[in-house]
């Protein structure tokens, strides 16, 4: 997909416009897991998710185009759109997002506030992509899909960065939502020439990348049923799953319970915010710790998008168990 100087040179025009994110070995969540973990902290992001990466390397590739794009537009539920939003700001670039109706207002407010134009529309991701095409075809801006080269290319940094900073990880977790994510780290492992086992993880209510995996063909499902909408995918993009069933170790599934869970241990150990699809990498490792222990291990914390109100309605009840 990319070199490992292409994957430096993005790494370095990423730094052009934020600061590599830290890597921390908080005690209290080694104790909790049972192994050297550590955690790397995209969402100390300006937009919380690793995402802003992929934005920021494909809007400059765009922009230095012959026949440049007159704007860009994409639907999204999640940080997608947060970050093609702050791409376009810094690099001047029209963006319109479109979102279904009911998305997260937070996650809606922070990409009017980058600049964006917002369109709320249908009932659920598929039905916004659709009104996305149709409106790309009316003003002429260039669509922008959840998995691009340049997207991953740019999202991959984070995991230059990581595997830069911590030396001989055993296993790393991560989670799947369109696949940029763990597609970066697994390509970033095998240029690296590592050993790192790669984990990716899914919610029990959207099974589908933990389906195809075990199938080892795209398995769609007809909904999702998940407090996690980061990871709430019905479909695999076959170029993502061809990555991940070529270079994952496995796919873990959890629960919304178990991932409730693990965002309020973040909040209770290390003070960080996670959203639900940024929690389920750690909720993930605290259901393997049993085999998990004594080694050396990473989880990615990318996405701290969530409301107060839903973070105390899923977070909450956690609160006595520990």
């Amino acid at each position: 997909m990319f070199s490992l100087k292409e994957l430096e040179q993005s790494t370095e025009l990423v730094h052009q416009y934020l600061l590599p994110t830290p890597q921390y070995n908080w005690p209290q969540l080694c104790r909790e897991t049972g192994c050297d973990l550590w955690v790397k902290h995209e969402n100390h992001t300006p937009t919380t998710a690793f995402k802003v990466r992929g934005g920021l390397v494909l809007l400059n590739y765009l922009s230095g185009l012959a026949q440049k794009p007159r704007g860009i537009i994409s639907a999204t539920v999640g940080n997608h759109g947060q970050s093609l939003a702050y791409a376009g700001q810094k690099l001047a670039m029209p963006v319109t997002i479109v979102v279904p109706e009911g998305n997260n207002e937070d996650q809606n407010r922070a990409i009017k506030g980058l600049g964006a134009n917002l369109v709320i529309f249908g009932q659920d991701f598929e039905a916004a992509r659709q009104h996305s095409l149709q409106l790309q075809g009316e003003c002429g801006y260039r669509a922008i899909a959840p998995f691009e080269r340049e997207l991953v290319l740019g999202v991959a940094s984070y995991a230059l960065e990581y595997f830069s900073a911590v030396q001989d990880l055993d296993t790393v977790y991560v989670p799947v939502g369109m696949g940029s994510g763990i597609s970066g780290l697994i390509k970033t492992r095998d240029l690296l020439g590592l050993s790192t086992k790669i984990v990716g993880v899914v919610s029990e209510g959207a099974p589908t990348f933990a389906l195809s995996f075990a199938a080892g063909r795209v398995m769609p499902t007809d909904s999702v049923n998940t407090i996690a909408d980061g990871v709430a995918t019905r479909s695999p993009i076959q170029a993502a799953f061809d990555i991940i069933k070529a270079g994952a170790d496995r796919i873990v599934t959890v629960s919304d319970d178990e991932i409730a869970s693990a965002m309020y241990q973040y909040y209770q150990k290390t003070h960080n915010l996670a959203e639900p699809a940024a929690a389920t990498p750690l909720a993930a490792l605290i259901k393997e710790k049993q085999q998990m222990k004594g080694k050396k291990v990473g989880v990615i914390l990318t996405g701290g998008n969530i409301d107060f109100e839903r973070f105390v309605k899923y977070a909450g009840p956690f609160c006595g168990n520990m």
